[in-house]
């Protein structure tokens, strides 16, 4: 019943609010996949993968002179999982994905407090991971300072996960749950040129009292100007992670240019190295893009860096697309990615294989369609990465999809 008496009371505070700066829309977001070799190579003897999963919003704002406040539910619904005539939620996965307040404090200062997302640049270190139907979200306190071309965030964030244990251990088990994060994130415009430098520190409980210091220091950098787009990427990281292992001389490096050729057609190629490890010593080398939006990243078939890949042999993606318009309303992308280790695997072998991404998007009058297709040609080295043998394997790694999104203003 706690779904029915939240949406309840967003429509009454709706009505008492529908004349001022009030605003109550929504998204219903279902995505169909066939999976066969999504993730991880599949062997001959394994049956592809199928379901829909739907991602329901209800999104709440109120503006006063003061102040802001918004608050975002979200319900994740994979087809079938709950018997028909259970009348209660049985995936858990019904949560307020934002609930925060903005304060102007005068000046160029304002302040935001609660769950938000946390999304800069390329969203290469922190992102909001939308095409993750769950979302990624963070419970933080964030200072921000906007004026004179020049933007200042500060983030502040300690986690617990228990109110029965408030100053005991946080639980780490999933994959770089921070118990405390501190951000420094500053971004200045100088002509064509957009330049930004991120400090992030991140703490993980490794038992009482210890918490492991991670730092990833890094710039963005963009130029734009007529047809010509540039982006480079540099990121450092060093400290210890997880389980007190230490981290040194990990990097991340990338350069991408993009080309508007005609009204039609535009045009994009770059590189992108991930440092490996290089040997068991106690410490490691291997770099990890932490809470970015990593599926915007080394391939839509998401073999690197999600929730795979990490203190690995790193990572060599150097790749080129083309987007052809063929209308105002639909669009196809095509983008070829090549895979190489940054380090050797204990074969001698580098190369990974190749993947093939081609999206088809479609804009209707009140919704968008998009239908995907991803192919993945694997190497010897990517057999021997993911540990699969190449005579059981499936000669056809591949990913299908199709999304629909329809966003509805029910106030505004």
């Amino acid at each position: 019943m706690r779904k029915q008496y939240v949406v309840l009371l967003l429509l009454l505070l709706s009505l008492q609010f529908a004349q001022g700066q009030f605003t109550l829309d929504g998204e219903f977001r279902p995505r169909v996949e066939y999976l066969n070799g999504f993730g991880n190579l599949i062997s001959k003897a394994s049956e592809p993968g199928f379901f829909t999963v739907t991602r329901a919003r209800l999104n709440v704002a109120y503006k006063a002179e003061s102040y802001k406040v918004y608050m975002s539910l979200q319900d994740v619904m994979l087809w079938g999982e709950n018997p028909q005539i259970i009348h209660t939620d049985q995936n858990n996965r019904f949560d307020l994905f934002q609930a925060w307040a903005e304060l102007k404090l005068g000046g160029n200062w304002t302040a935001k407090l609660g769950r938000q997302v946390l999304s800069y640049d390329d969203q290469r270190i922190l992102g909001g991971l939308d095409w993750a139907q769950q979302g990624r979200n963070h419970d933080a306190a964030l200072i921000k300072y906007a004026g004179h071309g020049f933007l200042l965030d500060m983030a502040l964030a300690f986690n617990q996960d228990n109110l029965a244990t408030i100053g005991n251990l946080y639980s780490t088990t999933p994959l770089f749950s921070y118990k405390t994060m501190q951000m420094l994130h500053l971004t200045k415009h100088f002509g064509d040129f957009r330049s930004s430098l991120l400090v992030l520190n991140t703490g993980y409980q490794n038992g009482a009292p210890g918490v492991s210091n991670l730092q990833t220091i890094g710039a963005h950098v963009t130029y734009n100007k007529k047809a010509l787009g540039l982006a480079a990427n540099v990121y450092v990281q060093m400290g210890e992670t997880q389980g007190k292992v230490g981290v040194k001389g990990a990097y991340n490096l990338s350069l991408d240019l993009s080309y508007q050729a005609s009204k039609r057609v535009s045009l994009g190629a770059g590189a992108e190295v991930l440092s490996g490890n290089k040997a068991d010593t106690g410490k490691t080398n291997a770099f990890f893009p932490l809470y970015g939006t990593n599926h915007k990243f080394n391939g839509f078939m998401d073999y690197f860096y999600v929730g795979n890949h990490s203190n690995t042999i790193g990572l060599v993606d150097v790749h080129a697309n083309v987007n052809f318009k063929f209308n105002e309303t639909s669009s196809v992308m095509l983008k070829v990615l090549n895979f190489s280790g940054e380090q050797e695997l204990p074969s001698g072998n580098l190369h990974l294989g190749t993947e093939f991404d081609l999206v088809f998007k479609k804009v209707f009058k009140e919704y968008v369609l998009s239908i995907g297709y991803s192919q993945m040609f694997a190497s010897d080295g990517m057999y021997e990465l993911k540990e699969t043998s190449k005579a059981v394997a499936d000669n056809m790694q591949n990913w299908t999809w199709a999304m629909l999104v329809i966003k509805p203003k029910f106030i505004n």
